[in-house]
């Protein structure tokens, strides 16, 4: 099973960005799909992005309010994938999380339960 770890995460003011990474062993990043979470205090995990694998490439955005602001990008040659997070809101704090799927292609949903790997997740904080 893939071991998945977050880093990047901090405190960073309103409009500014941060650059998260999920570093992946214990198995190819390449047959494996990537999806980021967040879990805000007092809320549920959300499902923001997942990343397909490089053979079709491309990306489903799950959630509307980090659409145009937030991207997923991959390495898989340094088996590490990537959430670049911009124009960054208070609303925007909580723990986020990438998680492993093997499969080509994300699916449409992001039901956490469908992950078999997790990180153990990076705090994010967005205060000015």
């Amino acid at each position: 099973q893939l071991q998945l770890m977050e880093s990047g995460g901090g405190l960073v003011q309103p409009g500014g960005s941060l650059r998260l990474s999920c570093a992946v062993s214990g198995g190819s990043l390449y047959f494996n799909t990537i999806a980021w979470f967040r879990q805000a205090p007092g809320k549920e995990r959300e499902g923001l992005s997942c990343i397909h694998s490089n053979n079709p490439g491309g990306n489903i955005v799950y959630s509307d309010s980090v659409k145009g602001r937030f991207t997923t990008s991959r390495d898989d040659a340094k088996n590490t994938a990537y959430l670049q997070m911009d124009t960054l809101k208070p609303e925007d704090t909580g723990i986020y999380y990438c998680a492993a799927r093997k499969a080509f292609y994300c699916l449409q949903s992001s039901y956490p339960n469908d992950f078999s790997s997790w990180g153990q997740g990076t705090q994010v904080t967005v205060s000015s």
